[in-house]
């Protein structure tokens, strides 16, 4: 199957997508289309990377969390690597690390291959982890023998890579490869490659491994020009390496903004532009939600929130709390409802809310790893009679005894 004169990349996704609809050539989930197919085969074309050099001597890989690649999941972590996951969409930070439980047999490294096992046996990466990535694994509807690689449409393995480059977490010769059926190998023209798209060296089907020998530059850093504003307001990590960057003197212009309204007093001081948690923290003790507001006034409206999940048997509401306090995270109002079981935070508003998730990412409590993510949006003022209320149905002010 070999794509018409003068396609586009969707062209080209969908004549993939309809391929192997009709051909029967892929496996749950189904319809491959908008998906990184899942194709049959695949878990034998992820045994192929054993035969790169490359593999051998990596020691930490990136391997995304797309269903096709779960083979070379697998592997990285029977062959004792260590294996990044990027989170879900980006919404918590850049990168899993996955940590099977000590002595782990075969049947468990293959449950923290899968997506399930990602959520459940990894731990977040910061951004200011000591990250050096020998190998790149990414899934593709479509790439060409010289290298050319087309994913479908979101952009999120280019936006990775060129974050990766700002962290410092790759070099420039850091192989990158991807995992496909052999019928989405095929003539891409470069013409449609950008210079944001991330290329790749070797391309393994179930069989063949194709090195591509690609020499096209790949991108040097994140290309702020071409960030929508909406995408940045979604994804905090991205707005704590452009506020990173745009400290360091460097061009943050977003797509669609004019440079003299960025570099314009009111634009620089917006929520998504200064992160807090790439401020130092201040020093003393930190203020709780009473110490912050003077009595007689109304308590400030909550209209964010942020859920807290896996706290482990036995936790008291104390200790999350004093965590709490630690990370600098103190919401306004705690609502506690028992271990094993989500605490809420409420926060003033979505932008703090987010900072909060970045900043709990490395989050634990004795053993256990929490999940932390927002939670949903829309919170009032509290009157001091539902506070009381609150508190009967087992609800606790932050900062509350």
């Amino acid at each position: 199957m070999e794509p018409k004169a003068g396609v586009t990349k969707q062209d080209i996704r969908e004549q993939i997508w309809d391929y192997m609809e009709s051909n029967n050539l892929a496996d749950f989930p189904r319809p491959v289309h908008h998906r990184i197919p899942n194709f049959k085969g695949s878990l034998v074309a992820c045994q192929n990377v054993r035969e790169l050099e490359v593999f051998a001597r990596t020691r930490e890989l990136k391997v995304d969390p797309d269903k096709p690649l779960e083979g070379v999941r697998l592997l990285a972590l029977q062959s004792h690597k260590t294996l990044l996951v990027p989170t879900p969409r980006l919404r918590t930070g850049l990168f899993n690390k996955i940590v099977p439980p000590p002595g782990a047999r075969k049947d468990i490294l293959r449950k923290c291959a899968t997506s399930q096992g990602v959520r459940d046996y990894s731990v977040p990466i910061g951004l200011d982890a000591k990250v050096l990535v020998d190998l790149i694994v990414v899934g593709s509807v479509a790439v060409s023998e010289q290298g050319w690689r087309i994913g479908k449409g979101e952009g999120f393995a280019d936006l990775e890579y060129a974050m990766m480059v700002s962290m410092e977490a790759v070099r420039d010769e850091t192989p990158v490869v991807t995992v496909v059926h052999d019928c989405q190998v095929v003539d891409i023209p470069e013409g449609l490659v950008e210079d944001h798209d991330l290329t790749v060296d070797y391309v393994l089907t179930p069989t063949r491994v194709i090195k591509t020998g690609c020499q096209r530059p790949r991108p040097k850093g994140i290309m702020w020009c071409k960030i929508r504003p909406e995408v940045l307001q979604r994804i905090p990590v991205l707005r704590s390496l452009r506020w990173r960057e745009q400290q360091a003197g460097k061009d943050v212009t977003l797509w669609g903004q004019q440079q003299r309204h960025e570099a314009s007093p009111d634009a620089t001081q917006r929520p998504w532009d200064v992160p807090q948690d790439v401020l130092q923290p201040a020093k003393g003790p930190v203020p709780t939600a009473h110490s912050r507001q003077h009595r007689g006034r109304s308590p400030p409206t909550i209209t964010a929130t942020v859920c807290v999940e896996g706290l482990p048997a036995g936790t008291r509401v104390g200790q999350l709390k004093r965590i709490l306090q630690e990370h600098q995270a103190t919401p306004l109002r705690l609502t506690w409802q028992g271990p094993r079981r989500p605490a809420l935070l409420g926060y003033r508003d979505a932008a703090e809310a987010e900072r909060v998730v970045t900043c709990l990412q490395d989050l634990h409590l004795g053993t256990s790893t929490l999940q932390v993510e927002l939670g949903s949006s829309g919170g009032t003022e509290r009157t001091g009679r539902a506070r009381q209320g609150d508190r009967k149905n087992g609800q606790s002010q932050a900062g509350g005894q």
